[in-house]
């Protein structure tokens, strides 16, 4: 089973979704990209993994048109702008979803304040991911 999980920075939500489904199943073939990928991955995003005991350290931030002619199982958005600037798969799509989140890394206000957000964030990532994972990835 492969899947791609797309933002527009992908540095922090589509890098946080990568982890807790790889952590769901090791043999999931799970990649993230991001439409205007930032240089580095968040490290709040890394930060509020960690506390969930997931290490997304070593992930690094890539472009989506690295993975246009490969075929995918599932391509899913999980932020509004990726939704609607998607590029066309010239690989095999079988399921397009979206499954959209604010972006913590915008959020203003106090470090206490930002860090919520992020667990907020992270929390319902996960939640909706081991969703979709329990009922239609698990092989």
């Amino acid at each position: 089973m492969k899947v791609l999980i797309l933002c527009t920075g992908n540095s922090c939500r589509s890098q946080m979704a990568q982890g807790f489904l790889q952590s769901f199943k090791s043999d999931l073939e799970v990649s993230s990209a991001g439409t205007e990928p930032a240089k580095q991955i968040d490290q709040k995003a890394v930060q509020v993994m960690k506390e969930a005991g997931i290490d997304i350290s070593h992930h690094k931030t890539k472009h989506v048109d690295q993975y246009l002619k490969d075929e995918w199982d599932y391509v899913i958005t999980v932020c509004d702008d990726a939704k609607e600037t998607c590029p066309v798969f010239i690989g095999k799509v079988k399921h397009r979803l979206h499954l959209g989140f604010e972006d913590p890394s915008k959020v203003e206000g106090s470090e206490e304040y930002i860090m919520g957000e992020f667990r907020r964030v992270r929390d319902l990532i996960r939640k909706e991911f081991w969703d979709l994972y329990s009922k239609n990835l698990k092989i």
